[in-house]
């Protein structure tokens, strides 16, 4: 059984190792996140443990997803702090753990944060990827649009430089 839920600063910290263990198998398995290899659970809970404050503060949304009792993944939620940004919000960190995918976690995560943007009256969401990823794929059938592709963005785990493409998408 699944389920997608909130996650405050206290259930994060409560659920610290599993969330690095998500982050660390992400980047480990290629994810274009922000890290590169070598990136252990240790270097992953640091992260974990930097935006705490942000999400006790309300200035990161943070979702799970469990599998049975196991948190298996995890999506956030910035909205913008702009008086001009109201309305938006970006996406970010879109993580299931590899042995947990295929089984609609994903979508079920980008459905609960798009949920979670429009409660909050945000009507505007924008997000990047790595061009031509299993993520792209998972956002283009969710119905998000490309705004456009910038080469050489970040570098690679594997070495080199990938493309970005960032996608918005305009709640109803």
């Amino acid at each position: 059984m699944t389920r997608v839920e909130r996650l405050d600063a206290a259930a994060a910290e409560r659920h610290l190792e599993d969330l690095a263990r998500i982050l660390a198998d992400a980047v480990q398995g290629g994810a274009s996140v922000g890290f590169l290899t070598p990136f252990s659970a240790a270097d992953a809970a640091d992260y974990w443990r930097g935006l705490l404050p942000v999400v006790a503060a309300g200035d990161v949304l943070l979702l799970g997803a469990w599998l049975d009792d196991a948190l298996v993944g995890t999506v956030q939620l910035h909205p913008s702090v702009m008086p001009n940004g109201r309305i938006r919000a970006e996406v970010a960190k879109l993580l299931v753990l590899r042995s947990a995918r295929r089984q609609g976690l994903g979508r079920s995560l980008m459905e609960a944060v798009e949920a979670l943007a429009r409660e909050r009256g945000r009507t505007t969401l924008v997000l990047d990827t790595q061009t031509g990823s299993d993520a792209e794929r998972l956002y283009r059938a969710l119905g998000w649009t490309p705004a456009g592709v910038v080469p050489e963005y970040s570098l690679l785990s594997g070495g080199g430089t990938g493309a970005t493409t960032f996608m918005y998408k305009l709640l109803a």
